[in-house]
C-alpha cells in the first residue's frame, strides 16, 4: 500500500502548462485514433482520488495517512478553478477560470467551451464529496438539485420510452442542456445524499426507480452505453451500484438485485482482459460480501505498467449522448464525437482500494 500511495503523490502534477498544480494527470483519447492523445486538464480524476483516499484512511499507517492528507490538501486549491463562477456551489468538468479547457484541443475547444458546457452533478457531488463538506452544506446542495430535474424545465427525448416521465435528476446543472440519464451518476448521486443523510425527495425515489428499472430489466448488460452513456460498461455500472450499496443502511429497492449482479460480476470478471477491470469488479464483489476471490495476478516487478498502461477506461466524454432518439445511438456508435479518459494515478487508486479492501 505504501509503495501505491507514494506513487500516486508522485504523479499528481507540481504545476505545468497542461495540468494545475496539485491535480491528476489525466488524458483525452479520440475514439477514432486511438494514438491521439492529449493532456486534459478535467478536475473530476483528482476530486474521485481524493475521495476514494479519504475513504481508505482509516486503513493506512499513521505514516501513510500524512502522505495520504497532503495529497487532498494540495489537490484542494485547485478545485475552486472549477466551481460556479456565481458562487453556486456546483463545479464543472472543466476549468471555469478560462474558455480554454483544455490544451491542444483544436475545434473540440471552441465546441465544448464553458459557455456551452454547464456545471455538472457527478462532478459536484464527487468534489463535494472529496471535500468533506458538512451535512448542512449538503442540503443546501441538495435542495439546490430539485431544480434540475427530467420534466421540470424539459422532457428528456434520449432514453428509453418508459422512463420518458421519470422525475430523475439529469446529470446537468443547465436548463438549456438536454435532459440525460447515467446509471453511474444518479449512484453518486445517491451516494451523495445517503452519505449526509438526507431526506429521499421525490427525484432521488426517482432516480432510484430509474436504476432499479434498469435492473430489472437487465438494460445494464444488454445496453450498458445506452443507460450510462458517459461509464458506458456493464463493470462501471457494477463498480458504481456497489458502492452505493455500501453507504450507511442497505438500500432495500438494491439488495434484492445482489445475488444477480453477484453472478454478473463473476461473469464479467471471467471475460476481462483488463487489469484494472478485474480491480473494479473484485472491489464490488467484495463490497457485496464476497469471499475466498482468486487473488489479482500482477507481476510486483512491473506493477505500475500493469496497473497504469492497460486498456481500461474509466469514463468517456460522448457528445452524441445529448442527442434526440435516434441519433443519440446512430452517431454514438461511430465513435465519431467520443473521447477516452485515461488518467495513471486512477488507476492506481483503483487498485489501492482493492488491496486495502481484501486485507483480513
Amino acid at each position: 500500500a505504501h509503495q501505491v500511495l507514494l506513487r500516486i503523490e508522485n504523479l499528481q502534477s507540481k504545476g505545468d502548462k497542461y495540468f494545475p498544480k496539485g491535480l491528476m494527470p489525466t488524458y483525452r483519447g479520440y475514439e477514432k485514433n486511438s494514438h491521439n492523445i492529449k493532456p486534459d486538464n478535467t478536475v473530476f480524476t483528482t476530486g474521485v482520488i481524493v475521495f476514494i483516499l479519504n475513504k481508505l484512511r482509516p486503513k493506512l499507517s499513521a505514516a501513510d495517512q500524512i502522505i495520504c492528507d497532503s495529497i487532498a490538501q494540495r489537490a484542494y486549491p485547485s478545485f475552486a478553478k472549477y466551481k460556479n463562477l456565481k458562487g453556486r456551489n456546483t463545479y464543472n468538468f472543466w476549468r471555469t477560470d478560462t474558455l480554454n479547457f483544455s490544451p491542444n484541443s483544436g475545434w473540440l475547444n471552441v465546441v465544448m467551451s464553458k459557455k456551452s458546457l454547464p456545471d455538472d452533478m457527478d462532478d459536484t457531488v464527487m468534489l463535494l464529496l472529496a471535500l468533506g463538506i458538512t451535512d448542512a452544506e449538503a442540503n443546501a446542495v441538495h435542495t439546490l438539485m430539485q431544480d434540475f430535474v427530467n420534466t421540470n424545465n424539459s422532457t428528456i427525448n434520449n432514453t428509453f420510452k418508459e422512463f420518458k416521465y421519470i422525475k430523475a435528476y439529469s446529470t446537468w446543472f443547465g436548463k438549456k442542456m438536454p435532459v440525460d440519464f447515467d446509471v453511474c451518476v444518479l449512484s453518486n448521486v445517491l451516494y451523495f445524499t445517503k452519505q449526509h443523510h438526507i431526506s429521499f425527495t421525490a427525484a432521488d425515489t426517482a432516480s432510484l426507480n430509474y436504476i432499479t428499472q434498469v435492473l430489472d430489466k437487465k438494460y445494464y448488460i444488454s445496453d450498458a452505453d445506452y443507460v450510462a452513456p458517459y461509464y458506458p460498461t456493464t463493470s462501471l455500472i457494477l463498480y458504481h451500484l456497489s458502492r452505493l450499496m455500501s453507504v450507511t443502511e442497505p438500500i432495500a429497492a438494491l439488495e434484492k438485485y445482489k445475488p444477480q449482479l453477484i453472478i454478473d460480476a463473476k461473469n464479467c470478471y471471467a471475460k476481462a482482459t483488463s487489469i484494472t477491470e478485474k480491480v473494479i469488479l473484485q472491489t464490488a464483489l467484495m463490497r457485496w460480501g464476497e469471499k475466498d476471490l482468486q487473488p489479482l495476478l500482477i507481476d510486483n516487478d512491473n506493477l505500475f505498467d500493469a496497473l497504469e498502461n492497460n486498456s481500461f477506461i474509466y469514463f468517456i466524454a460522448n457528445m452524441a449522448s445529448y442527442l434526440k432518439n435516434p441519433y443519440k445511438r446512430l452517431i454514438g456508435n461511430t465513435g465519431l464525437v467520443k473521447f477516452n479518459y485515461y488518467c495513471p494515478a486512477y488507476n492506481d487508486v483503483l487498485f489501492l482500494e482493492n488491496l486495502l479492501m481484501s486485507v483480513k
